[in-house]
């Protein structure tokens, strides 16, 4: 009788216990398991304090949103992290946390400048979270009546890019405005190129925001010297177009891509590497110094000459530290300009107060936007 081999059987769900490392690693798991519980229980404990905290607000007319807290909470975390995780990532996670308790306060409406999976989203949920309610409007204008009405607590607008410079629409804007600058984000800007088609040489037209086309002029024209360009209302919309319309890409954000099943033939076609866009929040509230503060204000000058050298003069006499100076022409006095300067600190420290006053005295009009906690770059 001849006996078969012996075959070895496979291990079953016991015998893989038996294993030094799996054992080891099952420990470890029960550990975290035990921590994950311990963390629902603390961060339940915080959200019924932030509902406290919430009652109080509302009962004393006080704003739910309140930068000043929010980012000294980040930054001290940050400072206490010993790792291994890194600040960034713990920001991230504290900021959803923020989020969400706030929203246990009372929901907070943020107007952008829409539609979703542009840029501006992006730009939402990276400062606010995703347990905001977003609300997204067709345009800057539209975003500031949203707020000014009183439909949204905050607005989210850009303001510069690094490689573009100045969005004349939203300075515009803060000509006539009552609204007050209550923050600001930076956002790096990663353009993708994406499409139904499988390759570059089959695309005819590609579609964006004329913002991103500028961003990406020279690579497009290196790259697909045979393909027109055509604007689009936003890089969302052009993501649309491109879904919709054979031969043709999209010049967007990945998410973009993803929600209209589009594949991304390149990435990051951005002309320069270090592509930032800087957006502004608005709101109806003055914000409390934190100690790293800035402020945004917007003057005329008389027209005769040395006018502008004058008014600078003030803020350079007192050692203040300018970090960008705009013009826009007025609206309602043809060739006069209206001139937008960010300074380094808060319009209540005592240097910057001097300093504002003696500029109102050069000046024929003086609005300090608000003061704020610097962004986050």
């Amino acid at each position: 009788m001849t006996t078969m081999p012996s075959q070895a059987m496979p291990e079953t769900g016991a015998a893989k216990l038996d294993n030094p490392a799996a054992e080891g690693i099952k420990v470890l798991r029960e550990e975290i398991d035990r921590i994950d519980r311990e963390l629902l229980g603390l961060l339940n404990q915080r959200a019924r304090l932030a509902l406290k905290i919430g009652r109080r607000k509302q009962a004393a007319g006080m704003p739910v949103f309140v930068p000043e807290r929010e980012n000294d909470l980040l930054d001290k975390l940050a400072k206490s992290n010993r790792g291994p995780l890194p600040d960034g990532y713990l920001r991230n996670i504290f900021r959803e946390v923020v989020s969400a308790c706030r929203s246990v306060q009372q929901p907070l409406r943020v107007a952008f400048l829409g539609p979703e999976f542009t840029f501006s989203h992006q730009a939402a949920l990276q400062h606010f979270g995703h347990s905001c309610t977003l609300a997204p409007q067709t345009g800057i204008a539209e975003v500031f009546r949203e707020v000014e009405g009183g439909r949204c607590q905050v607005g989210l607008v850009p303001v510069e890019n690094s490689g573009e410079g100045a969005v004349g629409a939203s300075l515009d804007q803060f000509m006539t405005t009552p609204l007050k600058v209550c923050g600001e984000v930076f956002t790096p800007i990663s353009h993708m190129l994406m499409s139904r088609e499988e390759d570059l040489d089959a695309i005819a037209t590609v579609y964006s925001h004329p913002q991103a086309l500028a961003q990406c002029r020279a690579w497009l024209s290196r790259n697909m010297p045979q393909a027109r360009v055509a604007e689009a209302p936003s890089t969302a919309a052009a993501a649309r177009l491109a879904a919709d319309n054979a031969g043709s890409a999209a010049v967007g954000a990945a998410a973009a891509a993803g929600q209209h099943g589009l594949k991304i033939l390149a990435e990051n076609i951005q002309d320069y590497s270090h592509n930032t866009t800087r957006f502004l929040v608005i709101g109806t509230q003055d914000v409390p110094p934190c100690g790293q503060d800035k402020t945004t204000l917007m003057f005329l000058t008389a027209h005769r000459p040395g006018s502008l050298y004058q008014a600078l003069g003030e803020l350079a006499e007192l050692g203040i530290n300018l970090s960008r100076i705009e013009s826009r022409p007025t609206k309602d006095r043809p060739w006069e300009y209206a001139f937008f300067v960010d300074l380094h600190g808060h319009r209540q420290d005592s240097k910057v107060a001097k300093a504002l006053a003696a500029l109102e005295s050069q000046v024929e009009r003086l609005r300090v936007l608000g003061s704020f906690p610097i962004g986050e770059m």
